[in-house]
């Protein structure tokens, strides 16, 4: 935390309900830099489009019912993307600008004392910073405050001119292409995050004109009209000048994935996690990894993955949206997803878990295994080369080399449940709707389409017949090849 910070956190925020805060997110541009018909806060970086990661840090600042969304382009596949968020979205049906946003706004602002402006694409900003951005704006009673930066390049980006070194007052934003000769060296910028007094701020709003290259109503010139106002405008440097930077080409989103996910990673082995070689594997940003367990290279943990603790996780694996015990134990080139896997249990290598899967306590699913809405009972095993698709299985339930249950009959799809302790022989197939009770055994290859009964025997196949002297016959009867 720097001095400003720290200053502010010291004279103490105003919390009262009258200083209500609202958030607003711009998320309405193009994005025409990055050459794609996405929409620009959608693209994502750590399993996550960019505007999500801004919604879930202002979330921890105010609630999401504070939050409001300014969409544009492509509005409906935006608002899609996040509907989940709880937050509340605004028309911005011609893109004029930042300024003209707020504008389209004003209704719905209104009423709160205060507000607070983030990018849609800016997604590595962090809640720390938006609640220090929040207090320091408080402390200093300030109409506008401007959130800034001192990143290793600032090419591109309004520099912040202050009064003097030391003080939290804004002289003025110069943009790149105005800048004289001795502010060149100015290296602090304008991140495009800013805290306003609302009703300051909507006063003085229809004060912005399009006079600039783009013939747009940018928000960053509220600093010099509030200002001229005699109204008091103060910035606050980010701690870490990666929070505020956006992406404007392919590559440099890429990059702010790599800074994420490193973060990531990062993050699991502060709190006790192996991770071989992270910058191989591909970790996103909400999956969670309990102390002890060891993830080897080249490995990828997606979306919402929840994985315990002393877990194994082998390289090539490729793991999303999945809750795992303890003691788990994913062996190579495995590829699991929307499933659930129990303490103890033991999947692959070569193993594929499709949506719907529940594996037991101590189950076994081994090489070359798909499952598909299959839930294996504790102890249960599937070790090799086997298809199960809407089954249940019951505890310590042995399914042999090859079996298949065949759920789908050209129309629908049927359950087949397998009871306890039962042994399925190889390359059998079981057709469903079917149901095989404790402790029956399935013969080898056979072809079962009726109930098992439990503790039965079931044997479905053509009587095996033997021709001795066959072989020898055949060929002296036929006359060799010219």
């Amino acid at each position: 935390m720097n001095e400003a910070i720290e200053l502010a956190a010291a004279r103490g925020p105003d919390l009262s309900p009258g200083s209500k805060l609202a958030v607003v997110i711009m998320a309405a541009g193009k994005g025409t830099r990055l050459k794609s018909g996405r929409p620009k806060v959608l693209h994502q970086i750590g399993g996550k489009p960019l505007l999500g990661h801004v919604i879930a840090a202002a979330s921890r600042v105010v609630a999401p019912g504070d939050i409001y969304v300014v969409v544009g382009h492509q509005a409906e596949r935006v608002k899609a993307a996040v509907a989940d968020t709880g937050v509340h979205f605004i028309e911005q049906p011609d893109q004029r600008g930042t300024g003209h946003a707020i504008q389209c706004a004003q209704a719905a602002i209104g009423g709160y004392e205060h507000i607070l402006v983030l990018s849609g694409d800016v997604p590595l900003i962090q809640p720390q910073t938006i609640e220090h951005l929040w207090r320091f704006h408080q402390a200093e009673r300030a109409a506008m405050t401007l959130l800034t930066a001192v990143p290793p390049d600032p090419t591109g980006y309004g520099r912040v001119v202050r009064g003097s070194k030391k003080s939290p007052e804004v002289g003025a934003i110069v943009e790149q292409w105005a800048l004289t000769a001795q502010q060149q060296t100015q290296r602090e910028i304008n991140s495009g995050i800013y805290a306003f007094r609302t009703k300051i701020l909507l006063a003085h709003l229809d004060k912005l004109t399009t006079n600039n290259a783009h013939g747009e109503l940018y928000l960053t010139d509220m600093a010099a009209i509030l200002s001229a106002a005699g109204e008091r405008v103060v910035a606050i440097e980010a701690g870490e000048a990666a929070e505020v930077l956006g992406a404007n080409t392919i590559a440099e989103l890429v990059a702010l994935d790599a800074t994420l996910r490193a973060a990531t990673a990062s993050r699991l082995m502060a709190v006790g996690v192996t991770i071989f070689r992270p910058e191989t594997c591909v970790i996103d940003a909400e999956v969670e990894i309990a102390p002890d367990t060891v993830i080897e290279p080249f490995v990828q943990l997606l979306g919402s993955t929840r994985i315990g603790g002393e877990c194994l996780i082998r390289s090539f694996s490729v793991i999303e949206n999945c809750k795992l015990g303890n003691s788990v134990l994913i062996h190579q080139s495995c590829v699991l997803a929307d499933s659930t896997i129990g303490d103890g249990a033991k999947i692959g290598p070569f193993a594929h878990l499709r949506p719907g899967s529940e594996i037991g306590e101590n189950a076994h699913v081994g090489n070359f295994v798909e499952t598909k809405k299959a839930r294996l009972g504790k102890g249960a095993k599937a070790n090799h080369l086997t298809y199960l698709g809407d089954a249940e299985i019951g505890e310590r339930t042995n399914i042999g080399a090859g079996v298949i249950t065949c759920n789908y009959d050209g129309v629908q799809k049927h359950t087949t449940t397998i009871g306890k302790d039962v042994f399925v022989g190889s390359d059998s197939t079981l057709v469903a709707p079917l149901t095989v009770e404790d402790g029956a055994y399935i013969g080898a290859g056979s072809c079962i389409t009726k109930d098992v009964p439990a503790g039965s025997l079931a044997l479905a196949r053509a009587q095996q017949i033997v021709k001795p002297g066959w072989v020898a016959a055949r060929r002296s009867s036929r006359k060799p090849s010219q």
